[in-house]
């Protein structure tokens, strides 16, 4: 399936009926879509019915100045882009527009080359631009709050908590064994946060040696060891603005925790080499799969580090502590990965799903999602049968059936989901807002599934 880019549309506005036409034909012939307006009026009118990529404008006009159609474009139709044309002797004018928001100016006269090439920069710009904002709302959906998947009691508490603590400036640590999910909470706690238009830099502490990581973090100057060829921003400053996500932080060296607290406490860092304090606006976050605590009583981390890391923490359960979330991400997972895969959607029989609920999942969610998407790729027919399973040591798969024999798939499904419905307009005290939002779901898909599964008020009974 191919798809075609649109013709981008372009609107002259002059009140020189001569200046407009030609500058309409000499753009109609690179194969833009091109209008005309004498007016800033007539601009507007025709831009409210048919919207446009970009505005060339004269500056002078009688009636409103090409200046007015700028703040009223800016106010208005902020994506447009806007370049303005003004005569040789008035250049301060296309200097005043570009301060007050225009994207670029032509001194007229102008030859036919040159506004062809000023009028295809802008263009390309603004393509540009939109691919930014696309590839950021798909990071957005990709990482967003509504991937974290699950509705047991253990996960509507991580949910409260993302909530109240991602809109604000505090540290956060987010514990869990590995594979729990840990970099996607700090994805939504940036995504959700003041920050979300700033950068997501990540930093593997465990990844790297003492010293590589040390100006992995802090950046270096140029001939500061051996191969520092070049200044090196660290990634603090590659955050600045944004979030700085600190992955296995119980694993840096205590020199590394010495120089991060300083960072942490003064908002300065000083690359390796150098002498320089460089200020940062860096909002962090941490994780780790060790129990810090332990870690500070053992000697092996400092208290003072532990202490300004735990302004806030997040604590993620492994997946055998929350098994009633295990069919809901198995829907989740085998839905992308047909989707991903170009496959239909494949039914997961009870038996599948059983032993998914049943396995122990030592590499917690990941774990599954791999297991999951592997089998999808396998599978054959419109069922899914390639799940393949390690042998799970004695005694650590429950004995009890979750699934009654003899109920599909959906009707157990329907039946959790109402259950966790429950349990959720409980804990809110049936205010139907805060539910809808401790399940990550509108109010209105929240009354609709009310609705749908026959839950009634008075089977919400709470303290």
């Amino acid at each position: 399936m191919t798809t075609t880019t649109p013709t981008p549309r372009i609107l002259v506005v002059d009140d020189d009926r001569a200046v407009r036409t030609a500058i309409r034909v000499n753009l109609s012939k690179q194969g833009w879509d091109v209008s005309v307006a004498e007016d800033a009026e007539g601009a507007l009118k025709l831009i409210a019915e048919r919207p446009v990529d970009l505005v060339l404008t004269d500056v002078a006009m009688p009636g409103r100045s090409g200046m007015d159609l700028l703040a009223a474009l800016r106010a208005g139709f902020p994506e447009v882009r806007v370049i303005v044309m003004t005569g040789y002797g008035s250049v301060q004018d296309a200097v005043f527009a570009m301060k007050s928001g225009a994207d670029d100016y032509i001194i007229k006269p102008v030859s036919k080359d040159e506004l062809v090439l000023i009028v295809e920069r802008a263009l390309k710009e603004k393509a540009l631009f939109a691919e930014l904002i696309q590839l950021r709302q798909e990071v957005q959906e990709k990482y967003g709050f509504e991937n974290i998947i699950g509705t047991t009691s253990s996960m509507l508490e991580v949910y409260e908590l993302i909530e109240t603590v991602a809109d604000t400036t505090a540290l956060v640590l987010i514990q869990g064994p590995t594979g729990t999910g840990k970099e996607l909470i700090a994805h939504a706690l940036h995504y959700r946060s003041g920050r979300r238009n700033g950068s997501f830099v990540r930093v593997n502490c465990a990844a790297l040696p003492e010293n590589l990581l040390e100006s992995e973090l802090f950046g270096h100057e140029k001939g500061s060891f051996t191969g520092a060829v070049r200044q090196h921003r660290g990634k603090f400053e590659q955050a600045d603005g944004g979030t700085l996500f600190l992955d296995e932080i119980g694993e840096i060296t205590p020199t590394t925790q010495v120089k991060l607290l300083r960072a942490l406490e003064s908002g300065e860092i000083v690359r390796v080499g150098g002498s320089e304090t460089v200020n940062v606006s860096v909002r962090v976050l941490a994780a780790t799969n060790r129990d810090l605590r332990a870690e500070v009583a053992a000697g092996r981390f400092r208290e003072d580090l532990y202490y300004r890391l735990n302004v806030f923490t997040i604590s993620v359960p492994p997946l055998q502590e929350r098994r009633d979330d295990i069919p809901l991400l198995v829907d989740h997972f085998v839905r992308r990965f047909c989707k991903d895969n170009n496959r239909p959607l494949l039914q997961v029989s009870v038996a599948v799903m059983q032993r998914l609920i049943n396995y122990h999942w030592p590499g917690n969610v990941r774990e599954l999602k791999h297991v999951l998407e592997r089998a999808v790729i396998l599978s054959r027919g419109d069922t899914l049968t390639g799940v393949k399973l390690p042998e799970a040591p004695q005694g650590k798969e429950p004995k009890a059936e979750i699934l009654p024999e003899g109920m599909t798939l959906q009707a157990a499904l329907m039946e959790y989901e109402r259950r966790v419905l429950i349990e959720a307009l409980k804990a809110a005290k049936g205010v139907q807002a805060q539910a809808a939002r401790a399940v990550g779901i509108s109010r209105s898909n929240l009354n609709y599934r009310i609705a749908r599964l026959g839950i009634e008020m008075k089977d919400v009974v709470y303290e």
